[in-house]
């Protein structure tokens, strides 16, 4: 196993990059300092979702480490480094674009874990709770002014990235905690099932998250369903409707903006 001094185990340039343009950006924000706003709340969202992403896979990492497979360390994936995912495509590009083209937190999910080094049903549900547990922690902390009722004083803008973000992080820790074969809630129940079951479901796996987002996209009760729950644990962190719309208008600067939002920002 590397050091801890090892550079496999150093907190990446890359990923303190996207921090840093996230804060910035955020900053932007609180300040309404650009000419148009939505630019930042675009680049102030966007960084802060990929930030999310990284500490999504992060997670089940770190926790696959503790659990016996010292692999991950060689691997890169405790440098939080985006590029250094199996499949970058589906863990970073593929996010951003559903969040670009339809206001949704994809999963992402690409660090190769050696399940055969880990020992324990209770690990391997772990490991893969790991990443969707990220998501939920990340939007209990970003709606804190929300639920803690520290709003006075935060600028109509923020609040509303704050609103949006906090949507992307809740969709995804639903989305992915669903017992889909391909998401973490399939890996969270797959070591108690019996090896013939395992075996019949694993060549649905790779269209698991197809078929996921093809019932939410033309089966309108599936639809219907989901958002419900999404704004139900959204209300229950204090966010409105009125926040997750404005923020997701706002994101999209490219489109004109609502008059509603824009009044109030």
């Amino acid at each position: 196993m590397s050091s801890p001094s090892a550079p496999s185990r150093r907190i990446s340039p890359v990923f303190l990059g996207i921090v840093a343009v996230g804060a910035v950006a955020g900053w932007a924000v609180w300040a309404d300092a650009l000419p148009v706003a939505g630019f930042a709340v675009f680049v102030f969202v966007t960084a802060a979702w990929v930030v999310s992403l990284c500490l999504h896979e992060y997670a089940h990492a770190r926790t696959a480490l503790h659990s016996g497979d010292a692999s991950v360390v060689d691997r890169g994936y405790l440098t939080l480094n985006p590029l250094a995912y199996t499949h970058a495509l589906t863990s970073v590009i593929l996010p951003v674009l559903f969040v670009v083209l339809g206001g949704i937190g994809l999963p992402g999910g690409a660090v190769f874990i050696e399940r055969g080094r880990i020992r324990g049903r209770w690990r391997h549900s772990l490991i893969s709770a790991a990443g969707p547990l990220t998501n939920a922690l990340f939007a209990v902390v970003c709606t804190a002014p929300f639920w803690l009722g520290g709003l006075d004083g935060v600028p109509v803008l923020f609040r509303f990235a704050l609103g949006f973000l906090a949507l992307l992080q809740v969709t995804a820790a639903i989305l992915n905690f669903l017992p889909v074969p391909g998401l973490d809630g399939y890996g969270v129940i797959e070591p108690w099932l019996s090896a013939a079951a395992r075996r019949r479901v694993a060549p649905v796996a790779p269209y698991g998250l197809l078929l996921v987002f093809a019932l939410l996209f033309f089966v309108p009760e599936v639809n219907r369903a989901f958002f419900d729950l999404v704004d139900a644990v959204l209300r229950g962190l204090g966010v409105g409707d009125l926040e997750t719309a404005c923020g997701y208008d706002f994101y999209r600067f490219w489109r004109t903006e609502s008059p509603v939002c824009a009044s109030l920002a």
